[in-house]
Protein backbone atom coordinates (compact mmCIF):
# COMPACT_ATOMS: atom_id res chain seq x y z
CA UNK A 1 0.00 0.00 0.00
CA UNK A 2 1.34 3.48 -0.83
CA UNK A 3 1.59 6.36 1.74
CA UNK A 4 -1.34 8.26 0.26
CA UNK A 5 -3.25 5.55 0.11
CA UNK A 6 -2.57 4.97 3.90
CA UNK A 7 -3.13 8.59 4.59
CA UNK A 8 -6.43 7.87 2.77
CA UNK A 9 -7.31 5.46 5.17
CA UNK A 10 -6.19 6.90 8.35
CA UNK A 11 -7.95 10.20 7.16
CA UNK A 12 -11.08 7.66 8.04
CA UNK A 13 -10.64 7.40 11.56
CA UNK A 14 -12.52 9.74 13.51
CA UNK A 15 -9.76 9.92 15.93
CA UNK A 16 -7.49 11.43 13.29
CA UNK A 17 -9.96 13.28 11.11
CA UNK A 18 -8.33 16.48 12.29
CA UNK A 19 -4.99 16.31 11.67
CA UNK A 20 -3.55 17.61 8.82
CA UNK A 21 -2.30 15.29 5.93
CA UNK A 22 1.44 16.14 6.47
CA UNK A 23 0.94 14.69 9.83
CA UNK A 24 -0.98 11.36 8.74
CA UNK A 25 2.06 10.90 6.24
CA UNK A 26 4.35 11.00 8.77
CA UNK A 27 2.35 8.83 11.09
CA UNK A 28 1.74 6.25 8.20
CA UNK A 29 5.46 6.45 7.23
CA UNK A 30 6.43 5.95 11.20
CA UNK A 31 3.97 3.03 11.37
CA UNK A 32 3.97 -0.24 10.57
CA UNK A 33 1.30 -2.10 8.91
CA UNK A 34 0.73 -5.42 10.45
CA UNK A 35 -2.00 -8.75 9.81
CA UNK A 36 -3.06 -10.72 12.85
CA UNK A 37 -5.36 -14.08 11.79
CA UNK A 38 -7.87 -15.09 14.05
CA UNK A 39 -6.67 -16.66 17.45
CA UNK A 40 -2.82 -14.58 17.00
CA UNK A 41 -2.51 -12.07 19.09
CA UNK A 42 -1.66 -8.44 19.32
CA UNK A 43 -0.22 -9.02 22.89
CA UNK A 44 -0.53 -10.79 26.24
CA UNK A 45 -0.97 -9.10 29.64
CA UNK A 46 2.33 -8.00 31.55
CA UNK A 47 4.24 -7.76 28.64
CA UNK A 48 5.48 -4.37 27.64
CA UNK A 49 3.57 -1.86 26.44
CA UNK A 50 5.95 -0.91 23.32
CA UNK A 51 2.94 0.21 21.17
CA UNK A 52 -0.53 1.11 20.34
CA UNK A 53 -2.61 -0.48 17.78
CA UNK A 54 -5.12 0.69 15.35
CA UNK A 55 -7.43 -1.55 14.17
CA UNK A 56 -8.31 -0.64 10.16
CA UNK A 57 -10.18 -4.55 9.65
CA UNK A 58 -11.06 -6.97 11.55
CA UNK A 59 -11.93 -7.53 14.91
CA UNK A 60 -9.89 -8.27 18.32
CA UNK A 61 -11.23 -9.44 21.63
CA UNK A 62 -10.01 -7.99 24.96
CA UNK A 63 -9.72 -10.36 27.48
CA UNK A 64 -8.71 -10.93 31.44
CA UNK A 65 -7.65 -14.16 33.15
CA UNK A 66 -10.46 -14.82 35.88
CA UNK A 67 -10.63 -17.60 38.12
CA UNK A 68 -12.96 -19.33 35.20
CA UNK A 69 -10.56 -18.48 32.46
CA UNK A 70 -9.86 -15.81 30.45
CA UNK A 71 -13.09 -13.24 30.62
CA UNK A 72 -13.60 -11.56 27.66
CA UNK A 73 -14.06 -7.60 28.32
CA UNK A 74 -14.45 -6.19 24.79
CA UNK A 75 -14.84 -7.00 21.19
CA UNK A 76 -13.28 -3.95 19.32
CA UNK A 77 -13.67 -3.50 15.27
CA UNK A 78 -12.22 -1.31 13.27
CA UNK A 79 -10.84 2.05 14.18
CA UNK A 80 -10.56 1.02 17.73
CA UNK A 81 -7.66 1.93 19.43
CA UNK A 82 -6.06 -0.60 21.54
CA UNK A 83 -2.94 -1.17 23.37
CA UNK A 84 -2.70 2.55 24.20
CA UNK A 85 -3.59 2.37 28.43
CA UNK A 86 -0.45 0.32 29.09
CA UNK A 87 1.49 3.52 27.14
CA UNK A 88 -0.46 6.26 29.30
CA UNK A 89 0.07 4.42 32.74
CA UNK A 90 3.48 3.38 31.77
CA UNK A 91 2.93 0.04 32.95
CA UNK A 92 2.71 -3.79 30.97
CA UNK A 93 -0.22 -4.45 29.15
CA UNK A 94 -3.10 -5.04 31.28
CA UNK A 95 -4.91 -7.48 28.90
CA UNK A 96 -4.46 -10.04 26.46
CA UNK A 97 -6.09 -9.51 22.64
CA UNK A 98 -6.23 -11.72 20.42
CA UNK A 99 -7.38 -11.16 17.07
CA UNK A 100 -11.02 -12.82 16.89
CA UNK A 101 -10.90 -12.20 12.56
CA UNK A 102 -8.30 -11.54 10.22
CA UNK A 103 -6.76 -8.58 11.41
CA UNK A 104 -5.40 -5.39 9.53
CA UNK A 105 -4.22 -2.72 11.88
CA UNK A 106 -1.07 -0.28 12.08
CA UNK A 107 1.10 -0.49 14.96
CA UNK A 108 1.77 3.03 16.17
CA UNK A 109 5.50 3.01 18.08
CA UNK A 110 5.24 4.06 21.71
CA UNK A 111 7.29 7.42 21.16
CA UNK A 112 5.06 8.61 18.09
CA UNK A 113 2.11 7.79 19.68
CA UNK A 114 3.17 9.78 22.74
CA UNK A 115 4.36 12.86 20.35
CA UNK A 116 0.87 12.35 18.40
CA UNK A 117 -0.44 13.25 21.76
CA UNK A 118 1.31 15.90 22.35
CA UNK A 119 1.00 17.38 19.26
CA UNK A 120 -2.54 17.29 19.14
CA UNK A 121 -4.75 18.11 21.67
CA UNK A 122 -7.91 16.60 20.16
CA UNK A 123 -6.94 13.33 19.53
CA UNK A 124 -5.73 12.97 23.59
CA UNK A 125 -8.91 14.35 24.12
CA UNK A 126 -10.46 11.28 21.92
CA UNK A 127 -8.36 8.65 23.43
CA UNK A 128 -9.41 9.74 26.90
CA UNK A 129 -13.30 9.92 25.98
CA UNK A 130 -13.24 6.10 24.90
CA UNK A 131 -10.97 5.24 27.94
CA UNK A 132 -13.86 6.99 29.79
CA UNK A 133 -16.50 5.08 28.04
CA UNK A 134 -14.75 1.75 28.36
CA UNK A 135 -14.43 2.03 32.43
CA UNK A 136 -18.17 3.05 32.15
CA UNK A 137 -18.86 0.22 30.32
CA UNK A 138 -16.98 -2.03 32.14
CA UNK A 139 -18.57 -0.61 35.72
CA UNK A 140 -21.93 -1.24 33.76
CA UNK A 141 -20.87 -5.04 33.34
CA UNK A 142 -19.58 -5.46 36.84
CA UNK A 143 -22.98 -4.03 38.48
CA UNK A 144 -24.89 -6.36 36.45
CA UNK A 145 -22.71 -9.59 36.91
CA UNK A 146 -22.83 -8.52 41.33
CA UNK A 147 -26.47 -7.85 40.89
CA UNK A 148 -27.32 -11.20 39.85
CA UNK A 149 -25.10 -13.55 42.24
Amino acid sequence: MTLDNEVTSLRQVPLFREVEPSRLKLLAFTSERVHFEAGQAFFARGEAADAAYLILEGSAAVSIDGPMGPVRLALLGPNALLGEMGILADQPRSATVIADTPTTALRIDRDVFIELLAQFPQISIAVMRELALRLEQTNQRLAERVGSA
